[in-house]
């Protein structure tokens, strides 16, 4: 089952296609790499994830799979070499439960610390470091998450060791305080030095420039924040203007409402327009 052909669609600064390629290192899985325009979908991204649009995908025997964690399993449950989840029910259970929590929450709060500065800067750090002590107890005394060895949840969280040091660079700012997260700061040692990780690794200068150009397009779009509230225009807002906007423009429950959805910015903007905002959404790391 596991001999056809793999190739996997992504993109260079994607944590979550690094994840997979990950992922496929470990289990020795041969495959195909095609990068992707994020800006500019091919017609085979969107022939192969016409639901979502967007990186990664895994495309095995002719058939597509996306979303990052889903395809993850799926590598996991067709090359068994190398185990990546945890045998006992319980404990995998536990894995997917930290690997989420992280996706929804983390991922967004040291995005938004990238992206902006000021009061807006500060919440977001520290909606960061208050999950950051949460993991920090979970990997207290364990080399990885899966024990001795790379598993799952190392994988799933493995961007925080290499993302968020480029994140807090670009932003000017700081979340992983090697102090007060010691756990975490040994486990992003032992991360990035196992030899799968650090060989298929984005070059670091390369991160910096796209980020920092990332940061520099959103603080553009800064001054359409109130305009786009309070006449309707069509604009082309990003991922953290559009929190933004919700958590500072409309009311508590709708922004908590939104937050929960971010990772579809389909949602965002479907919301969006119920209020009778106009918005067409692009999100990209």
């Amino acid at each position: 089952m596991g001999s056809e052909e793999v190739k996997l669609l992504s993109f260079f600064a994607s944590p979550f296609g690094k994840r997979v390629e990950w992922a496929l290192k470990l289990k020795g899985v041969e495959y195909e790499y095609i990068e992707q325009d994020i800006f500019k979908k091919s017609n085979l991204l969107l022939e192969l994830n016409p639901v979502h649009k967007k990186v990664p995908v895994l495309v095995h025997a002719q058939k597509p799979i996306a979303e990052s964690f889903v395809i993850v399993e799926y590598v996991d449950e067709t090359w068994k070499q190398c185990p990546l989840l945890p045998q006992d029910p319980y404990q995998r259970a536990l894995a997917r439960f930290w690997a989420y929590s992280a996706e929804q929450k983390l991922i967004d709060a040291a995005w938004i610390a990238m992206c902006t500065s000021g009061d807006d800067q500060q919440n977001a750090v520290k909606v960061g470091r208050e999950l950051m002590e949460k993991i920090e107890e979970e990997i207290k005394g364990k080399k990885f998450f899966g024990g001795d060895n790379i598993g799952y949840l190392d994988i799933a969280l493995g961007w925080i060791s290499y993302w968020i040091p480029v994140w807090e660079e670009v932003g000017s700012m700081l979340i992983i305080e090697p102090l007060k997260f010691p756990a975490i700061t040994a486990w992003m040692t032992n991360f990035l030095s196992h030899p799968v990780i650090k060989d298929n690794l984005p070059p670091r200068d390369k991160m910096l420039v796209y980020y920092s150009s990332r940061r520099k397009a959103l603080s553009s779009t800064s001054l359409g924040w109130f305009k786009l509230i309070s006449t309707g225009v069509y604009i082309t807002h990003p991922r953290a203007a559009l929190v933004t906007t919700i958590r500072s423009f409309m009311d508590k429950d709708w922004c908590l409402s939104f937050q929960h959805t971010l990772r579809e910015g389909n949602f965002v903007a479907d919301g969006l327009a119920k209020k009778g905002v106009h918005v067409t959404a692009s999100f990209a790391f």
